[in-house]
This record gives structure tokens, sequence and C-alpha cells, in this order.
């Protein structure tokens, strides 16, 4: 790990990026990474697309130990649950699996390998991620890439409710693709190419919507204190707007107003320290440093042949 002298962000929300954070074993790498998630004792859950799917760090990015080889196909999102469980989202094979933090499956969403047929909205075609009711412990799935659809589940993994459909209008989605709750159990889902967050009740009933944000990819309440919302903002989808200022890839703080307290991230899309590729999943720890998993190798390869090593996980460190 090294400390970089560049920091990131303004305000209360100045960050200090630190590079190669990650301490990684002999032999053990990752292409990128999709999900990070971090539990009580502050250790780090980076779901990522190399053999070791899950590693787990403690905070100062030293390796404690991998799981689930061998069980997940195409990781793209993680998150913790109240009762200190992993729920791991695999668009690959269109599951969602409960897991404890040593990596045992408690529970698993879907049929593996089987997917429901594109917009049918039956569950899952390309699930995204999960966010858990505080209160009751529902379990609720952005079914983002291929279903417009978000699923409410009992925490035995019984269907509840879904809604939502294909479009722009009030209610429906132009990919669902990150999800949380809040303390009072609202739901918040990143409409990624609708350029906005909606909220739901825990019912799905549509409550607001927040439009300042491009392409929202990930998004992190913090479960004890839930003043600010944390959004993973993907940047420009196309050429065109390649070098278009003020769109991302970056980090932006909302309040629950869903007004901008601040943005992180002002250096453009590239490698160079501070600046971003793809942030596609967020968390943060008690000491409210900041994790982001990049998608980097895919992002790039949309428009280029990527290097054989990009960087694909930072975190910055509050100051």
């Amino acid at each position: 790990m090294t400390r970089s002298s560049v920091k990131i962000g303004g305000g209360e929300f100045v960050y200090e990026v630190l590079e190669n954070w990650e301490q990684l074993p002999d032999g053990f790498g990752w292409p990128e990474t999709a999900g990070v998630a971090t539990d009580n004792q502050d250790n780090v859950y980076v779901f990522n697309r190399g053999e070791h799917p899950m590693m787990v760090f403690d905070q100062n990015g030293s390796f404690i130990k991998s799981w689930g080889e061998g069980i997940f196909t195409r990781p793209h999102g993680v998150s913790l649950g109240p009762d200190n469980t992993l729920y791991c989202s695999d668009d690959g094979d269109h599951t969602i699996r409960q897991c404890t933090i040593d990596g045992k499956v408690l529970l698993t969403i879907g049929n593996p390998g089987n997917p429901a047929k594109a917009f049918s909205g039956i569950p899952f075609n390309r699930c995204t991620h999960t966010a858990i009711d505080p209160t009751n412990g529902d379990i609720f799935i952005s079914d983002g890439y291929q279903n417009s659809r978000i699923h409410k589940y009992s925490p035995n993994g019984e269907l509840l409710l879904s809604w939502g459909e294909p479009g722009t209008d009030i209610g429906e989605f132009n990919i669902a693709h990150n999800i949380a709750t809040d303390k009072d159990g609202y739901v918040y889902v990143c409409d990624r190419e609708n350029h906005r967050i909606q909220i739901f009740d825990r019912k799905g009933n549509f409550e607001t919507l927040w439009a300042t944000v491009h392409r929202p990819c990930g998004i992190y309440i913090d479960p004890k204190d839930d003043k600010f919302v944390y959004i993973a903002e993907l940047g420009w989808g196309n050429n065109v707007s390649r070098n278009m200022p003020n769109i991302g890839p970056r980090l932006t703080v909302l309040n629950k107003n869903g007004e901008i307290i601040q943005r992180i991230g002002d250096k453009g899309y590239g490698l160079e320290t501070g600046q971003f590729i793809a942030p596609h999943g967020i968390c943060l720890d008690s000491n409210m440093d900041i994790y982001v998993a990049e998608v980097a190798r895919t992002n790039m390869s949309h428009y280029t042949t990527p290097p054989e090593s990009v960087r694909s996980f930072q975190k910055l460190l509050k100051v």
C-alpha cells in the first residue's frame, strides 16, 4: 500500500487516494472487481471475476482468505445483511446466494444457469444486486439487465412481490443496476440508463426520484447512520461523450433529499491516481473510508484493447 499525495473531493468529504492497497498472495489476482462489502469488523470482501471470486482483506489491505471457488460464474454485486451474512449476486448464472462471511452457502434464490425469458418479469435474467429490509430481513433484488424488475423475497426465499417494467416513466427502469435500503425500509434503485435514482416504499409504491446523477451504477447507505447516500457513477457510455466534462466517472454524495453534497473525483476518465475508469460497486467502513470496485477491463474492452493489467479497485482514505 502506498499513500499518495493526491486528494479528491471537498468540504467534509476529502479523501486521500491509496495506491496498491490490496496485498495479494503470490499467484493471486483478478481481471477486474465487480462488488465490495465490509462487515462489522471492517473486513473487506472484494467480489471479483478471477479464480478466487471472493477475497477477504482487513482494513489495511492484508489478505485474510478467499472463497467461492467453483461456485460463482460471473460475480456482479455483494451486500452485507443485518445478520452479518453476505448476499452475492451472480448475473452469469442468474442467482442470489446468501453466504456466511466464511463462504458457506445458506440460501440460493434462482435456478442456477437457467434464466427466465428476457423481460418476462419472472425472476431472474441477469440479476444485479440485493438490499435487505432492516426491520424484517426481507430481500430486495434488482433484476436489472434483462428484466427491468425489482423482486421482494422473504428471508427464507419466498417470492412476495415484484414491480417495474422496461421504460422511462415513473416506476419503469432502463437497467435497474443496484439497490439499497435505509433504516426506514425505503428502497433506492439505481435506474442506470435513465440517469436517476428511484425511491419506493417497501411495498413497491413510488415515492420520489433524483435525477442529478449520470449512469448511477453503485449505491451505499450506511445502515447505522443513513444521513448520506453514496453513488458510484459509471460515466460516459459512448465515444461521442467520452471527453464531456462533469458527467463522471466519479462518486457523488447526496443527502436524503437528493441534494448534491459533494462530488468526489473531477480528474476525468483514466488510470492516473485520482481518476476512475468504471466505478461499479461502492462501500464504506466504520472510519468512513470508501472502497470502490471498478469493472475497468469490461469498460475498456468496449472501446479498445485493455492492457494486460488494469487497476480495478481503489481505497479512498477519509482525511
